[in-house]
């Protein structure tokens, strides 16, 4: 068996330095916001290249902090992909705003700068572009667009650590950028976890407080805040990780090369252009049988993941608020979308059998 995922075998490499730093932070007995997390914040802040990180307790959370940090008016519009994880459109309702969704572009699957400028308001009052299954959005028209019309640009990069654009890192266009650290991502944790970073000094101090009770000195309380920290264990966790990742990134883009070299033309590939560094999160592929080929697939010994197979405004829990909204391009999408393996626990050998069985069908 293939499986899609197994990350046991994922974290495998790391299992002595995580043994020797948990015995170390046993011996500390500080847990809460200690060395370990600052320690973590500023590496990862001088990775993706900008001044603050600041760690809270998961992506979702980074998202809600992000929002409220920057104090929009009440019920602001806030444009987000059709086709983005119901996490990014439960931050904006969150925080009391309204969702405005955007189709995304159908050959990149995210937002279409084209689509953006139609649904501006007097009421929008930020852009939250999503950097879905590791490639970074087209910035450069979606930064002019929100120049032009006053917006702040936040980014969800939960699927896009060490993702470029133009040379450009993911997390360095917008005024704050949130990243989750879920175990399955490139840069996975062993529980929840997460961060925002930003080069804006009085949003680092806001934020600082918002994940702490609204709170900078112990017991006295500037704000109404949050309890979404990261932890010690965590952070030290992902210190040892993050020192791997570009190897695990590399290792991705090698086994997605061979996927879109070899797999022959009845499926939909994702596009790779010149610009863009994408680290595959995700390696996704579309079909119009895509339900008879993930059980082709199974049956086969492979494992697979749908992401996602229902669009956030098809979701039961946003049917009220996008009642009656169309968006045909993202259920195209999410009809017919299928992930394959595409982990640093596989090989080279495993992805061309992947390859075989997916050309025989």
């Amino acid at each position: 068996m293939i499986p899609y995922e197994n990350l046991a075998k994922v974290n495998e490499p790391f299992h002595q330095e995580f043994e020797n730093r948990f015995s170390r932070f046993l011996e500390k007995g500080w847990y809460i916001l200690g060395e370990e997390v600052q320690r973590f914040e500023q590496q990862f802040a001088d990775y993706i290249g900008v001044q603050y990180g600041i760690g809270v307790a998961n992506g979702l959370d980074a998202l809600v902090l992000s929002l409220t940090a920057l104090d929009l008016p009440e019920h602001s519009e806030v444009i987000v992909p059709s086709n983005t994880y119901i996490a990014s459109i439960l931050a904006i309702l969150r925080c009391g705003h309204i969702p405005v969704l955007v189709e995304p572009d159908i050959r990149t699957y995210n937002i279409d700068p084209a689509g953006i400028e139609a649904v501006i308001t007097p009421a929008t009052g930020a852009i939250l572009v999503v950097h879905l299954y590791g490639k970074c959005c087209d910035m450069d028209p979606i930064l002019n667009l929100a120049s032009k019309h006053g917006l702040a640009v936040v980014e969800d990069c939960a699927q896009s650590h060490g993702a470029r654009y133009k040379g450009r890192m993911a997390g360095t266009f917008g005024i704050l950028s949130a990243f989750s650290f879920y175990p399955s991502k490139n840069l996975g944790a062993l529980g929840d976890a997460g961060a925002v970073l930003t080069n804006n000094d009085p949003l680092k101090t806001e934020l600082q407080m918002l994940r702490n009770y609204g709170s900078q000195k112990k017991y006295y309380n500037e704000r109404i805040g949050y309890n979404s920290r990261l932890d010690e264990l965590q952070a030290i966790f992902l210190q040892v990780k993050l020192a791997g990742l570009e190897q695990i990134n590399r290792h991705k883009r090698k086994l997605a090369g061979l996927y879109l070299s070899q797999l022959k033309s009845d499926f939909i590939l994702p596009v790779a252009e010149e610009g863009y560094e994408d680290v595959y999160h995700i390696f996704n592929i579309r079909h119009p049988e895509r339900d008879r080929l993930r059980s082709y697939l199974l049956q086969n010994g492979i494992g697979t993941e749908i992401h996602y197979p229902v669009p956030p405004h098809r979701q039961n829990a946003l049917k009220d608020l996008l009642q009656g909204a169309e968006f045909p391009i993202s259920d195209q999408i999410h009809a017919t979308t299928l992930s394959l393996p595409v982990s640093c626990c596989h090989s080279e050998a495993d992805i061309e059998r992947v390859i075989a069985v997916l050309n025989a069908f």
